[in-house]
């Protein structure tokens, strides 16, 4: 049984560690592309994400792609800052610790897949149909 009275919550490297075994686990199709993303680990979103998302609580966004969409990019319009998948860490141990019925690895991969689906061209409305997460 895990000694809770000395353990430390998983930090930011250990949430990385998590989605880049989720990234591991994609079928071989979708991880050559997967692999060019920038995946980048922070506290919680920047207050420049969360006005243009217009969140105001930085602990509802546990994740975010930032970039151009696979479906969308066109050689003759070349991009000039890298596809990034941004987990934010507090937001992920919140939710993690508010529903209490499922594993922390479990977790960051389904907000890893979610955000890497953003990057191969799915809007939420598609994920939504297939992923039934939050049901």
């Amino acid at each position: 049984m895990l000694d809770w009275k000395d353990a430390e919550a998983p930090a930011a490297a250990d949430i990385e560690e998590l989605a880049r075994e989720a990234i591991a686990g994609l079928p071989p199709e979708f991880a050559g592309p997967a692999a060019q993303v920038v995946l980048r680990v922070e506290d919680f979103a920047s207050e420049e994400f969360l006005d243009e998302l217009q969140i105001d609580d930085p602990l509802e966004l546990t994740g975010l792609y930032d970039g151009i969409p696979m479906t969308e990019k066109s050689p003759s319009q070349p991009q000039h800052f890298p596809d990034t998948v941004w987990l934010f860490r507090r937001a992920i141990l919140d939710e993690w610790a508010s529903r209490g019925d499922v594993g922390l690895g479990a977790l960051v991969a389904h907000v890893v897949v979610h955000e890497f689906a953003h990057h191969f061209g799915w809007s939420d409305e598609d994920i939504a149909t297939i992923d039934t997460w939050w049901e």
